[in-house]
């Protein structure tokens, strides 16, 4: 039972009610945010990216792409988590930081999804849809062409530990962490060594990342999703 909610107000959310990009090219644009990051810098051995004793996400922006996917924190019985829920929309939460991975590699997470996307062109333009998602994203700078992304995703039918290119930038790697309907309502934890994993898909040692995006996005298929997403934190085990 949700015991408490509150609105996730962002920073840029103003400017957001003017946009209007193209539907075809949300991983595309999300890669091009970082290219304007001033970099906000890291020095604990354990970074905890979501404060959820506030109650207004103040180092969370706004993207929208396509329609909105609605963000919310709330109180989920004894887990408070990031409430998403999107219909036929694509919208996310970024955090411009930088994080070293030589002092912080591991990414730990949380999340939980109400169903599995009905999606069996997730590795198509058609079927970039995911009920859950993180990004982690590498800016190119002035140079956005050189700008790289890993997503984890709960895949719909992909297997768990598959990969593939976006379908819109080879740039963009996703990685399927979970897959299908088996643990749907369920709370997952993941811990992933994100150096290694930088280095295994794009063959580069790759020392920090500039910025983490979540999105729960159904713009592609015109389907609806839900998702809970918990504690994310970096750390150096």
């Amino acid at each position: 039972m949700v015991k408490r909610m509150y609105q996730i107000t962002c920073t840029n959310h103003k400017n957001m009610r003017g946009c209007r990009l193209s539907p075809y090219l949300p991983v595309v644009l999300l890669l091009g945010l970082t290219t304007m990051l001033t970099p906000i810098p890291a020095r604990s051995a354990s970074i905890e990216l979501i404060d959820f004793s506030q109650t207004v996400l103040h180092d969370w922006q706004a993207r929208r792409f396509k329609g909105e996917t609605r963000y919310r924190l709330i109180q989920d019985a004894s887990e408070s988590c990031i409430r998403a829920n999107s219909d036929a929309s694509a919208s996310g939460l970024y955090r411009r930081i930088h994080i070293d991975l030589e002092k912080t590699p591991y990414m730990h997470w949380r999340w939980k999804i109400d169903r599995p996307l009905e999606n069996a062109h997730e590795r198509e333009k058609r079927g970039d849809d995911f009920a859950a998602r993180i990004y982690l994203i590498v800016s190119g700078g002035l140079f956005f062409w050189n700008t790289r992304a890993i997503n984890y995703v709960w895949a719909s039918h992909e297997p768990v530990e598959s990969f593939w290119d976006n379908p819109y930038t080879s740039r963009s790697i996703m990685l399927a962490v979970e897959s299908g309907a088996a643990h749907t309502g369920q709370w997952r934890e993941y811990r992933r060594n994100i150096r290694q994993d930088m280095k295994r898909y794009f063959g580069q040692d790759i020392r920090h990342i500039d910025a983490v995006a979540i999105m729960t996005d159904t713009d592609n298929t015109g389907l609806k999703a839900g998702a809970c997403y918990g504690p994310v934190r970096f750390s150096d085990d």
